[in-house]
C-alpha cells in the first residue's frame, strides 16, 4: 500500500525543502494514491516504480518553489504566444515535435530538462548538464523494461518530450493512467469539472523557469493531453497558438492501447487489455468534442491542421505551411535538415489490432464519426 504522507516525507526529506507552494496538488495525489491501492495491482518493478514517480513530482514541486524564492525575478519572464501541438495520441505528433525542434529560433522542452526542472538550464552548459547522461541512463533502464519503445516513436536525450510532465508533477492530469491502471482516478481527472488550472499555473511557472537563463524564447510545446484541460491552458495562456495532429482513429487508437499495454505490462499485473479499448474511445472522443467546442469558440485562426500521412510523405511541406500561418521565417536550409531527419528516423514498424483491446474497426469509427467527418481531408 502506499501511503501519501510517506511520499511527502520522502520527499522533504531527500530535498531538504518543506515548502510546495500552491497546495493544488494534495487532493490529485490523494485522489490517485487511493486509485493505485484499490484497483492497481502493482508488479514487482511497479512496487518500486510507482511511488519513485510520485516522489519525483514532490521533488519537483519542492525545488521549483525554492528555486522562485530565490529567485523571484524569474515570475518577471514573459512566455509570449507559445504553440502548443495538440492532437489524439499516436497522430505523428512525437515526429512533428522533432521537426520544430530543428530549428534553432525554437525552444521546446527537451527530455533531460523535463525530468529535474531544477537548477535552472543555463545557455552555458545546456549541452554538458549532468543532468543529460543521468537522463540517458534512466532511458537505457526504460528500454530495457519496456524493448519495444525503441521502434515505436523517436527518442533522443536532447530531443524534445512532451510537456504533460509537468502537469504529472501536480497529479493532475488522465495521462498518468499512461503506466498504471487507475479508472476511477482517471475518470475524475478526464471530468469536466476537474479544475486543471492549477496544474497550468504550474506548468507555466516551469516554463517561466527554463526560459530564464536559456533562450530562445519562442516555445514549441506539445502533449495530447492538453485536450483535456484546453479551457485551463487558455486561462493560464491567453495567446496560446495551436497545432493539431490527425490520423485516422482507427490507427491512431488501436496504437494507443497497444503502447498503453506495453508500458502498463511492466509496472503492473492487471493491465487488462480487453477493458482499455472502450476505456480509450470514451475517454479520448470527450476530449477531443471538448477542444473542438473551444475551437468553434475562440476561431479558427489559432489553429493550424497536420495531417499524419502527408507528414510522413513530405514532412517539409506542411511545416512551411505552418511557418506562413504563424509568420515565421522558413528557409531551404530547415527543409533540408526536415528531410535529412525523416531519412535517419524512418516511420516506426508497429503492428496491433483492435480486437486485441476490445475493439472493433467500427466500433471506433462510429465512435469518431463526429471527428472524421469535420477532418477527413487530413486524414
Amino acid at each position: 500500500m502506499i501511503d501519501t504522507g510517506y511520499l511527502i516525507d520522502q520527499a522533504q526529506q531527500r530535498t531538504g525543502l518543506r515548502d510546495f507552494g500552491d497546495d493544488g496538488y494534495i487532493a490529485p495525489l490523494d485522489r490517485l494514491v487511493k486509485s493505485i491501492n484499490d484497483e492497481c495491482e502493482l508488479s514487482e518493478l511497479g512496487v518500486v516504480g510507482a511511488p519513485e514517480m510520485l516522489i519525483g513530482g514532490l521533488i519537483n514541486l519542492l525545488e521549483v518553489e525554492a528555486c522562485y524564492k530565490k529567485n523571484p525575478e524569474i515570475d518577471d519572464v514573459e512566455v509570449v504566444a507559445p504553440v502548443f501541438g495538440l492532437g489524439m495520441p499516436r497522430t505523428g505528433s512525437t515526429a512533428h515535435g522533432f521537426i520544430m525542434s530543428l530549428d534553432k529560433n525554437t525552444r521546446v522542452l527537451r527530455d533531460w530538462e523535463a525530468n529535474r526542472l531544477c537548477p535552472p538550464p543555463e545557455a552555458a552548459t545546456q549541452f554538458t548538464d549532468p543532468r543529460i547522461a543521468a537522463c540517458e541512463a534512466g532511458n537505457q533502464q526504460l528500454e530495457a523494461m519496456v524493448p519495444e519503445l525503441r521502434n515505436m516513436l523517436p527518442r533522443d536525450v536532447m530531443g524534445p518530450t512532451e510537456c504533460y510532465y509537468m502537469l504529472t508533477y501536480t497529479f493532475a492530469t488522465p495521462a498518468l493512467e499512461t503506466f498504471l491502471n487507475v479508472p476511477s482516478y482517471a475518470d475524475w481527472a478526464a471530468s469536466p469539472d476537474f479544475d486543471m488550472e492549477p496544474a497550468y499555473r504550474f506548468h507555466k511557472r516551469a516554463i517561466k523557469l527554463l526560459q530564464w537563463r536559456c533562450p530562445p524564447n519562442r516555445w514549441f510545446l506539445r502533449s495530447p493531453p492538453h485536450l483535456f484541460g484546453i479551457e485551463a491552458l487558455l486561462t493560464v495562456y491567453p495567446d496560446a497558438r495551436f497545432v493539431m495532429t490527425h490520423r485516422d482513429p482507427v490507427r491512431s487508437v488501436t496504437s494507443m492501447c497497444s503502447f498503453m499495454q506495453r508500458f502498463r505490462s511492466a509496472f503492473i499485473a492487471n493491465p487488462d487489455p480487453i477493458a482499455l479499448g472502450p476505456q480509450q474511445i470514451e475517454r479520448w472522443t470527450k476530449a477531443l468534442a471538448r477542444t473542438l467546442a473551444v475551437r468553434d469558440r475562440i476561431g479558427e485562426d489559432r489553429f493550424y491542421d497536420i495531417s499524419h500521412r502527408r507528414q510522413v510523405q513530405d514532412p517539409a511541406e506542411q511545416i512551411y505551411g505552418l511557418y506562413e500561418h504563424l509568420g515565421w521565417e522558413f528557409d531551404e536550409t530547415l527543409a533540408t535538415k526536415i528531410r535529412n531527419w525523416q531519412d535517419e528516423n524512418p516511420k516506426g514498424l508497429h503492428r496491433a489490432t483492435p480486437e486485441a483491446f476490445g475493439m472493433t474497426e467500427e466500433m471506433i469509427s462510429d465512435s469518431f464519426r463526429f471527428y472524421t467527418d469535420r477532418f477527413k481531408n487530413w486524414l
